[in-house]
């Protein structure tokens, strides 16, 4: 499961049908090897996508949750959405199958998570808060 704001699913959609209805049989092999293989990416995002629904106000870290946490390598916080979205400049996102994603998905304020980055090394991050996007939207919103 994906989730994904509104702005964010109907430029997928969006994309998905131009990729669809362009191509030409003139085109060289690169360039129909990459519209297919986006054109399946876009499919399967889509399919399973669940869009703008927040999830339950429990405090769980889940997709369409807005997380902040802190990382054990410094006393710095950091605040993102867990999904993806293109429509809250003021918001980074992570992929809820990124490996901090995955680490933190089920998460509860206070749990201390580790996820192992490229390099190979392991990173310990703190959930300090988790609520449902449209939280921080309307607070970020408000005047």
């Amino acid at each position: 499961m994906t989730w994904l704001t509104p702005a964010t699913h109907a430029r997928l959609r969006a994309e998905l049908a131009e990729l669809l209805r362009t191509g030409a049989p003139g085109d060289d092999f690169a360039e129909v090897q990459y519209r297919q293989t986006r054109v399946r990416q876009l499919q399967d995002l889509l399919r399973d996508a669940v869009v703008g629904e927040d999830p339950p106000d429990d405090g769980v870290a889940e997709p369409g949750m807005v997380l902040t946490v802190r990382y054990d390598d410094d006393a710095t916080t950091e605040t993102f959405l867990l999904g993806l979205r293109d429509d809250a400049a003021d918001l980074e996102a992570c992929s809820p199958d990124s490996p901090l994603g995955l680490a933190l998905t089920g998460a509860r304020p206070g749990e201390r998570r580790t996820y192992r980055v490229p390099s190979g090394g392991t990173v310990g991050v703190t959930l300090l808060a988790a609520a449902p996007y449209s939280r921080h939207r309307d607070v970020a919103a408000a005047p």
